[in-house]
């Protein structure tokens, strides 16, 4: 969820006890070229080198196209047992090239197999089977995937073909944009990311002898970090060795992006490091428990003048291992800096549940942490008479 604008109104401090007890942000060393990792629980960034760099994603762009599908299907525009089939056409221009499903000309294959064939094997050919049985040709789909781009921010970011193959610089994105895009994928569509994203293997086609083809998920975190789920690899001789990579442990997750590694070994060891390293020496202390009221925000025009902004659900800042003390409203613990913003006042109607606010959390030595604020309750618009009555009191408020 986006933050809501804040140039308008500043609240007051909720909190402005600094903590006493500082802990330093635990290093990470990295052969990666570009690094990028975020704690989706409270939005802290707990690793930054050149996060902002255009490069070419290589096979990281199939997320896109990956995601284009689970947002068509979730819509209902495309069912998982549609099938697609592989024109010849497209089988001589994919066929052997670089990572493959080995689907043969001619040959039928449902949307969940082709899925199951992006993900897992990253197969070029399956990428041009889906986009072409989804929009007629791959340059039709790639305009979904940057419509899709451009709804969710990637500002930094532009596709032109739908497996990332190289195009001359077309097609570009930035570590913080394919985090953008993970999260997401994550949030987005918890069900399909769940059933495809963590396949240990998946086998298609068949060789000269008639054997199955099984080829094993390239994710190197898979099976080695607790909790690891997704997401992709992505490799060319321009681009180096990359990864986006996600893992949840205790309710807490991780979202990683690295690339530019001189080879696979450096990728998947130090995918596999620095995902641990982003477990053992962060943790998430609490804030506020879900439903809880951190302040109120003016309304203009509503049947009350002002609102209860809640907690949606438990809010909690990410610090370094070993910062003392307990982050909150609790008895004895300190508390780091935090403000409520918010665009206001804020005009009726609103809804409940609705997000209207943020609590924006600054831990000393890290960036600032935003958590969304919702409505506590409903406000409708005021009557005639209500609205006559806060003209006047606004009238006199400047006098």
């Amino acid at each position: 969820m986006k933050p809501v604008p804040t140039a308008v109104a500043l609240l007051a401090t909720v909190s402005l006890a600094a903590t006493s007890s500082l802990a330093a942000v635990p290093p990470l060393e990295t052969t990666a070229q570009v690094g990028f990792m975020q704690d989706m629980n409270s939005g802290a960034i707990l690793f930054s080198k050149d996060p902002d760099r255009r490069m070419p994603p290589a096979s990281l762009a199939k997320m896109m196209t990956v995601y284009v599908a689970f947002s068509l299907i979730k819509s209902g525009d495309l069912k998982l047992d549609t099938k697609f089939t592989m024109s010849p056409e497209t089988w001589k221009k994919w066929h052997g090239q670089g990572s493959t499903m080995f689907i043969a000309a001619g040959e039928q294959v449902s949307v969940a197999d082709l899925l199951s064939g992006i993900i897992t094997l990253s197969g070029n050919d399956a990428c041009i089977v889906l986009a072409e049985g989804i929009a007629g040709t791959e340059p039709a789909f790639v305009n979904l995937m940057n419509q899709q781009r451009q709804r969710l921010g990637m500002t930094n970011s532009n596709f032109g073909t739908a497996n990332g193959w190289p195009d001359n610089g077309v097609t570009y994105v930035t570590a913080r944009d394919l985090a953008t895009l993970a999260e997401a994928t994550i949030r987005d569509y918890p069900d399909l990311y769940k059933q495809f994203y963590s396949k240990p293997n998946f086998a298609w086609g068949k060789t000269m002898g008639g054997t199955n083809i099984s080829q094993d998920n390239r994710d190197p975190i898979l099976g080695k970090v607790p909790g690891a789920d997704g997401l992709k690899t992505g490799h060319t001789d321009e681009a180096g060795y990359g990864f986006t990579g996600s893992a949840e442990q205790n309710g807490r997750r991780i979202v990683m992006v690295v690339a530019g590694f001189p080879s696979w070994g450096a990728r998947a060891s130090e995918s596999i490091s620095m995902m641990n390293w982003g477990f053992s020496s962060w943790r998430l202390k609490p804030l506020f428990a879900k439903g809880k009221r951190v302040d109120t925000a003016a309304v203009q025009g509503g049947s009350s003048s002002t609102v209860g902004l809640v907690a949606p659900s438990d809010l909690a800042v990410t610090v370094p291992l070993g910062m003392g003390g307990i982050l909150g409203q609790k008895a004895g613990g300190d508390a780091p800096p935090m403000k409520v913003v918010y665009d206001g006042p804020i005009k009726a109607p609103i809804k409940a549940g609705q997000h209207i606010a943020d609590l924006v959390v600054s831990p000393p030595g890290q960036a600032p942490q935003t958590l969304a604020l919702v409505a506590e309750s409903d406000v409708g618009e005021a009557g005639f008479f209500g609205r006559i009555w806060a003209s006047i009191k606004a009238l006199f408020s400047w006098i």
